[in-house]
């Protein structure tokens, strides 16, 4: 019979992880459990997807708030510190923030509007309207700020970003000074050392600051890319990809995590002998229509994922094919005929007006975002996605 199921999307409950667990064990069991129990197979080509948070977890890749403020006081010098661009998150900065300024004696505290780089909303383009300011020029101070606009509470978490990002900075033994403006050379006005928070702009306002005379610059991925009094660290991105775990302790983003993908891939294919694909996700990559909020506040959406998941999706689209080059067809001649030209589609698609409309974005990129979506972010209890039929195409 044909089959009439395409892509699947699996949440696997797990165990909790606790550092030095045998993640790779764990997950292979899992899976293999989960197959057993819901009566599927595993087939060639499934994914298997691990949330970094656990990977981070096993690793032990933890360090505390001190660990921060000694490393952001020996790059940047412990005095006037310009904090520049963060985003506005309980649970990612914070956490991060509140180290940061136990390592300066002030934090002047810049932040873009009427967002943040992931989309957490200060205010909205209508209320800039309105009052008259220009987002690309423009320069307030805290005063300014409020007599143009007053309180405002984040939509979601119901905070006023400002007065929090204040206190926590002001609670860890530092003064504070708030200053609005897109543009970061502004910082420059105030201190010539500065750490850049952005996440995705960073290499960029880096080089600004640079170019403009900044005396020390840093990004949170210059924070914590190695110990630091025993700490865990991430040499490649540092803070970025850092969430909560304590009042003064975080989880960084997994270390080196390659070796942990391709030894799942093994154990798989040894156990049923099937050549699955595997990858490490984090934040999916995708943004929330209400809140205006882009999701991946993650540097990358995955930091480590087997060779199979390299490069885009190569599709047709069917309605062009459908509408276009086989209008004059129906029933059982269409199909046929759409089934004859994925066949003998191209390996290379780009240019091909048959594929416009198509996702053109990185495989991990897009299986990340539905893994994300399918584990969540709460208490499923799935930190293991089981993708399958995602490269099948209509004539599987």
């Amino acid at each position: 019979m044909e089959r009439k199921v395409g892509t699947v999307s699996r949440g696997i409950r797990g165990p909790i992880i606790r550092e030095g667990d045998n993640l790779s064990d764990i997950v292979v069991t899992s899976v293999l459990e989960a197959a057993e129990s819901e009566g599927f197979d595993i087939r060639e080509k499934d994914v298997i997807a691990v949330t970094e948070s656990v990977v981070a977890r096993a690793q032990g890749n933890y360090a505390k708030i001190e660990d921060i403020a000694a490393d952001v006081k020996a790059k940047l010098g412990g005095e006037t510190i310009g904090v520049i661009f963060p985003i506005l998150s309980r649970n990612r900065f914070a956490i991060c923030l509140k180290g940061i300024a136990m390592g300066a004696k002030k934090i002047v505290l810049q932040l873009s509007y009427p967002s943040d780089e992931v989309g957490n909303a200060l205010l909205t383009y209508d209320d800039l309207d309105e009052a008259g300011v220009n987002p690309y020029s423009d320069v307030l101070s805290l005063e300014e700020y409020r007599a143009k606009f007053g309180y405002r509470k984040h939509e979601f978490t119901g905070i006023d970003y400002i007065d929090y990002y204040s206190d926590i900075i002001k609670e860890a033994g530092a003064e504070v000074e708030v200053i609005f403006s897109n543009r970061a050379q502004t910082i420059l006005n105030y201190t010539k050392k500065v750490l850049t928070c952005d996440i995705h702009t960073r290499v960029r306002s880096k080089r600004l600051l640079k170019e403009a005379g900044a005396e020390a610059v840093c990004g949170l991925d210059d924070i914590l890319t190695s110990s630091v009094n025993g700490s865990g660290y991430n040499e490649k991105y540092g803070l970025l990809g850092s969430n909560k775990s304590t009042e003064d302790t975080i989880k960084l983003f997994p270390k080196e995590c390659q070796g942990l993908v391709d030894d799942i891939q093994n154990k798989i294919k040894d156990k049923t002998g099937k050549n699955v694909e595997v990858m490490v996700y984090g934040d999916g990559a995708f943004k929330d229509p209400q809140g205006k909020i882009w999701e991946l506040a993650d540097p990358v959406v995955s930091p480590a994922f087997t060779s199979g998941l390299v490069g885009t999706p190569n599709e047709l689209k069917l309605k062009y094919l459908a509408d276009n080059d086989f209008k004059h067809l129906s029933g059982d001649e269409l199909k046929d005929a759409i089934s004859k030209s994925i066949k003998s589609k191209e390996s290379n698609l780009v240019g091909n007006m048959a594929s416009q409309g198509t996702t053109p974005r990185q495989l991990t990129d897009l299986i990340g975002s539905l893994c994300d979506l399918t584990s969540g972010s709460g208490d499923k209890g799935t930190p293991i996605i089981l993708v399958q039929g995602y490269f099948d195409n209509y004539t599987d």
